[in-house]
């Protein structure tokens, strides 16, 4: 089953935050998250929304946010 995608929204990797502890890699269903360097990079495209890695962030760097201010 597919889950739906925020209309007008984007997931956001803040670079600034991110360190690259991978503890959201391993939470994606659909593997759109791959960690490059030090650095978790998401394929907005294939990112359903689903939040599942989100929590899982230590410091806060993931997000789903509107567009116009991505």
């Amino acid at each position: 089953m597919a889950m739906a995608r925020l209309d007008g929204h984007l997931f956001v990797v803040n670079e600034d935050r991110c360190f690259g502890c991978a503890a959201c890699i391993a939470l994606c269903p659909v593997d759109a998250l791959v960690l490059e360097g030090l650095l978790a990079v998401v394929n907005e495209p294939e990112c359903t929304h689903c939040e599942h890695c989100i929590p899982a962030c230590p410091v806060h760097a993931l997000s789903i946010d509107p567009e116009e201010i991505c």
